[in-house]
This record gives structure tokens, sequence and C-alpha cells, in this order.
């Protein structure tokens, strides 16, 4: 289904900041940023997981849908993402790692973008804990444009995730409570493991 907005710029002229959605940003020194572009009730679950990846030591950005329904009405897409506010934030980092919700049962971590280098050490991580990793077999969904917003950091390349349905269900107590989430302690499991990767990538480096 195609986005109601095509851009930021559009989606302003029609939605209101703090009720309809609201903006989360942490500027940290982390070569590394950690976005969450369809948080809050867009896609379930993001806000949370990229917060608990980014925790006190990585730069960190949501846009987040509070509407009471239709939150889909507030997705951009990847390659639309044109929020200043991000923007101001990606400029600053080396490479952007972004948490996306993908709609399939399975328990599975879709791994895309144009950073093989941190892309492996995160496939090696995130396995050791225990995570099925692979690509997603839609071209739509790897993250491999070059003007997808995990792509344009400093270094023109970022990693996507894709985190499934089932997966982000496991994650939290109950997934589609509107009242909100509470996490089980596998969140802090996989957060913990995709830190991990990076700081690996980024060994030698003054901060991840």
């Amino acid at each position: 289904m195609a986005d109601r907005y095509p851009s930021y710029h559009a989606l302003r002229q029609n939605e209101v900041e703090g009720r309809d959605y609201a903006i989360a940003v942490q500027q940290r020194q982390s070569r590394v940023a950690i976005l969450a572009p369809h948080g809050g009730f867009i896609e379930t679950g993001t806000t949370a997981i990229a917060a608990a990846i980014a925790a006190d030591v990585l730069s960190y950005y949501s846009f987040c849908g509070l509407k009471p329904g239709n939150n889909q009405d507030l997705h951009i897409t990847s390659t639309c993402f044109d929020e200043p506010r991000c923007h101001a934030l990606i400029a600053t980092a080396h490479s952007v790692l972004t948490v996306h919700g993908e709609k399939s049962s399975r328990d599975v971590v879709f791994l895309g973008g144009l950073d093989e280098a941190l892309g492996t050490h995160l496939e090696r991580t995130l396995g050791a804990c225990g995570f099925a990793v692979e690509p997603h077999h839609n071209p739509r969904l790897q993250g491999r444009h070059a003007q997808n917003i995990c792509n344009l950091g400093q270094s023109g390349r970022g990693v996507q995730l894709e985190l499934s349905r089932g997966l982000r269900s496991s994650l939290f107590l109950d997934h589609n409570s509107a009242a909100g989430l509470v996490a089980t302690p596998r969140l802090q499991v996989f957060a913990q493991a995709v830190r991990q990767g990076i700081q690996e990538c980024y060994a030698g480096t003054r901060t991840a």
C-alpha cells in the first residue's frame, strides 16, 4: 500500500506534532546512530527496541505515531524520510542502524543495508545469542537503496534491521497492548547482542 504522505513536509501539513506524532532525539558522541523512523504505533515495538539498543551510549532517534487509530498514515518510506531533526542527527554519525517492524509470524531478524562489515558482525553476535538472521526475500525490504535513511550517514553505508512480528512479540509481554509495552528479558539480550556487534566492528575507535 502506498504511503499517504510522500514526505515529512507533506505529513506536517495535516498531522499535529505532540498530538498525532512525537519525535525523540538523543545526540551522543557515537559513530553509529540508532533510528526507529516508524516508531510508536506505526510499527509497534520499534521505538522501545531502538532505545534499548542505544541505551545511554549511542545516538538515538524515533518518529513515534500517537494516533488512536490509522497510524499507518504516518509511515514515510525510508527512501523519502526527510524529517530535519533526523537528518541533522545522522549527519554526525559515521553509520546508521534503523529498526523496522516486518509483518511475518516467524521469529527472525531480516538483515539489510549497505554496511556489509557491520552487518557481518551483527549476524555473528545475534546468531550467537540464538537469533535467526537472514536477508529478506523482498528487495524493497533489504535497505540497499542509496537514498534509504540507513545509508545516509557519513559513510554512505548503514544497516537496516527488519524485525518480524514473531520476533517483536517475543520481546514484550503483550506486543499489541495499547496500555504500553512491558519488555521481556529477551529484549535486553537482543539489544546487547546488537551493541556488541557494533562495538566489535568499531574496535579500536574512540567510541562506537
